[in-house]
């Protein structure tokens, strides 16, 4: 992967952090930092489809407890008849 050198301003208290961390585990600090913007940068981006992008039909409110049974239960069931259960 190609890499680009930039600066940014860090408080010396993180760095301290930082270079006790990478000491403890056996890595630079650099990478400790590089792993930390990709954290950044991936809790910050915007993705092209919502995670819920398909909508299922229902009964337009929670089931209850009994009713979530019965559709497992019947699930199970098909997938023994059929010979695909697990």
């Amino acid at each position: 992967m190609s890499m680009k050198r930039t600066n940014v301003y860090a408080d010396p208290e993180d760095l301290a952090i930082i270079k006790e961390a990478a000491k403890r585990r056996g890595v630079s600090e650099a990478e400790i930092i590089r792993q930390g913007i990709h954290l950044a940068a991936m809790a910050n981006r915007v993705w092209d489809e919502p995670l819920f992008s398909r909508t299922f039909r229902g009964p337009g409110r929670t089931p209850g407890k009994s009713e979530v049974r019965d559709a497992v239960a019947d699930a199970v069931g098909r997938e023994a008849e059929s010979g695909t259960a697990a």
